[in-house]
């Protein structure tokens, strides 16, 4: 089960908000999470690399669909969060969902809150 927060009002507010390849970090139920969009679509995942804690929002993104730490340079994919590079680290991700009524991001319920 999900929260699902609305970050924006439509699609096209989202798209015209988050340039392709930058990022824009949200404050959702106490987490960070880095929003960017690029050729293969739009990702959310934390932003705080679980290697030595550094925004990843001030990384970069790479051709093959990663997010680059600027600390030390680790690669994480963007779909799945898992590190293509520098250690078995995996980021945390959130599903975004683009409906008529507004753009979302989905954070996973505890479980007393279900």
């Amino acid at each position: 089960m999900y929260h699902w927060i609305k970050i924006f009002e439509n699609q096209t507010e989202f798209k015209n908000y988050i340039q392709p390849n930058t990022f824009v970090v949200f404050e959702l139920k106490n987490q960070k999470i880095c929003v960017t969009r690029n050729a293969n679509g739009f990702f959310a995942v934390q932003d705080k690399c679980p290697h030595n804690g550094a925004s990843l929002s001030k990384g970069f993104c790479s051709d093959k669909n990663e997010i680059i730490c600027p600390l030390h340079r680790y690669a994480f994919n963007l779909k799945d969060g898992k590190a293509t590079s520098g250690g078995g680290f995996a980021l945390k991700t959130y599903p975004i969902q683009i409906q008529s009524n507004g753009v979302f991001i989905g954070i996973k319920a505890k479980w007393w809150e279900t």
